[in-house]
């Protein structure tokens, strides 16, 4: 290529008369952003691939609480890690890094490892972070980005700063989270409300629905369902159902259903939610269904009939085709993410126990079940997760002869109640998973509710009975810890259809009232500071006579430590002395 170019350079230069040895080529300059139709070959290398490079260290994680062992274990023991991490994602060459004690020739008890991506490195923290090596070490995981952010930590405590309270959004009856918590709906007397937002709540949009009283939305957030019933004012007449279906973001009612409980599923006129086939899916004893969090798959549940000859059953029914894909009797595990939705048979060692209480753990692998047919019946933990991560369930443990009927998982895993409510009179068993032991049994006498808080740091156990015997309710810490007893009379629901429409126009007349009162006390208030203020300016010429002329409000004092000795008894006593005793 420059060979080629040179010689069009000559011939140039010959017809115009001009010598190239008598010029400087490295003198020559072209214009900024010039190249004359000579386009660099360097370009091409540069606009080959638009590539960006982290600069981070987004892709490496600190693995913590690792054994500390000799140089004739170390190769046993980075063998072991690699085996552990490589399943996760590609771990680069020397990417795993395990420092000696320079003196003792002993590893230091942890290791960095880098992967090729931070996505990798990401999901090697939020699998293996807290899960066993053995016994003694449990992998501690973070990010090595994040240590930056460690290292900035003060060294001594400073109180947070306090800000100022400002109000809210508000609700007439009750609030709902939404599925994914990316919404938060308030229910009032003209319909509801979605609130969101990263940092604070802000309202997003309004759904119009006079006197509704219930709410729920999609498992994908994407529609809210709100529901109304009316009494009559005829007697006569049947009870009126509205069942609204907004889309959530543009708040745009996407089909409604009017009429009696009846014929209200008829529903009224829309392009979209028809009813399938214009047939209904018919199963008899159905006592429970759920839909898919992301495939359009339904899961029914038939409970146990005829004394156990015909047992429960789970059937994974295919919408819209209605297609039953799976069906199978209790007690079974769907892997409904795998190739043909394997099903994984879990059998109690005695076959004959009755399942009482299931409960996943909400964030994990693991699964709890209440079974037998004693009042003191067995319950029994397994885990979904094994060494090679095949998905097989193992048993992690079994107790034996529990007061407990009701299974109650922290939001965030690893800590469950054991729970016997009603019957068993509030016995509560505070149970850490990870280390399979109690760490607290307490009693909240005549308990019926049992409600965690989102973060899994504290729970209410309540007592919500129509006849009042020690209504109210109870917070306890996560470890069983009881923080709070409030008895409170009255503390239950009881719905009337025959009042309720009263309630609701008492409950507007009471809020308005109560805002009135509030108003007016803050009005007071406002007006008893302000004269306060007044009189205390008033008499500051006062306060200074009496201070000998100083003007500050504040005095200067000096603490001094005194010791002061009193005298309370004296008393005389006469002791026997022998002759010769010194």
């Amino acid at each position: 290529m420059a060979e080629v170019m040179m010689n069009e350079m000559e011939g140039m230069a010959a017809r115009l008369g001009i010598g190239l040895s008598q010029v400087d080529l490295d003198s020559i300059r072209l214009p900024p952003g010039e190249d004359f139709g000579n386009k660099s070959e360097d370009d091409d290398v540069f606009q080959e691939d638009n590539l960006e490079f982290d600069s981070g260290f987004g892709n490496i994680i600190v693995v913590d609480n690792l054994p500390v062992v000799a140089l004739e274990k170390f190769e046993k023991l980075e063998g072991v890690i690699r085996k552990i991490y490589s399943q996760i994602g590609v771990i680069k060459d020397d990417g795993l890094w395990m420092p000696l004690d320079p003196d003792t020739k002993k590893t230091l008890g942890y290791c960095f490892i880098e992967y090729i991506t931070p996505q990798e490195a990401e999901l090697a923290k939020e699998k293996t972070h807290g899960d066993k090596l053995d016994r003694a070490h449990i992998f501690v995981v973070n990010m090595f980005d994040d240590f930056d952010r460690f290292m900035k930590v003060p060294n001594e405590w400073a109180p947070p700063e306090i800000k100022p309270y400002t109000p809210g959004f508000w609700t007439e009856s009750f609030v709902q989270w939404s599925p994914l918590g990316t919404y938060l709906d308030t229910v009032h007397r003209q319909g509801a409300a979605v609130w969101g937002g990263a940092s604070t709540l802000n309202w997003l949009m309004r759904y119009a629905h006079p006197q509704v009283r219930l709410i729920d939305f999609s498992p994908g957030e994407k529609y809210l369902v709100t529901y109304s019933s009316h009494e009559p004012s005829n007697p006569r007449d049947a009870t009126r159902v509205v069942i609204n279906i907004f889309d959530v973001r543009t708040g745009q009612v996407m089909r409604d259903f009017k009429g009696t409980p009846d014929v209200f599923a008829i529903g009224g006129t829309g392009e979209t939610f028809s009813l399938v086939d214009m047939k209904s899916l018919k199963v008899e004893n159905v006592m429970d269904f759920s839909w898919s969090p992301t495939d359009p798959i339904l899961a029914l549940f038939v409970a146990e009939l005829g004394g156990g000859n015909q047992p429960a059953r789970v059937s994974l029914v295919q919408i819209p085709t209605k297609e039953e894909l799976r069906q199978k009797i209790l007690f079974s595990l769907f892997g409904i993410k795998e190739r043909d939705i394997p099903i994984e048979v879990l059998e109690l060692e005695n076959k004959n126990d009755k399942i009482i209480a299931f409960a996943w753990e909400p964030k994990g692998h693991r699964f709890a079940v209440i079974h037998g047919d004693n009042p003191r019946p067995d319950i029994s933990f397994y885990s979904m997760r094994t060494a090679q991560h095949t998905g097989r369930v193992s048993k992690l443990t079994a107790l034996k002869g529990k007061q407990a009927n009701a299974l109650f998982w922290s939001p965030a895993g690893r800590f469950i109640i054991l729970a016997g409510l009603k019957g068993f009179n509030g016995q509560l068993e505070f149970y850490n998973v990870d280390e399979l032991e109690t760490m607290a049994t307490a009693e909240h006498f005549m308990a019926t509710d049992i409600e965690w808080d989102p973060t899994g740091r504290y729970v209410a156990t309540a007592v919500t009975s129509v006849h009042e015997m020690e209504n109210g309710f109870n917070i306890w810490s996560f470890n069983g810890k009881l923080l709070y007893r409030i008895l409170k009379d009255h503390f239950f629901q009881k719905y009337s259809k025959k009042y309720e429409a009263e309630d609701q126009d008492v409950s507007m007349l009471l809020s308005g009232q109560d805002r009135e009162k509030r108003g007016m006390l803050k009005e007071e208030w406002d007006k008893w500071v302000s004269e306060w203020k007044r009189l205390h300016e008033e008499e500051r010429l006062e306060r200074q006579k009496l201070r000998d002329g100083e003007a500050s409000d504040e005095e200067d004092y000096e603490a001094k430590e005194v010791e002061v000795e009193e005298l309370l008894d004296v008393s005389e006593e006469i002791l026997p002395f022998e002759y010769g005793q010194e």
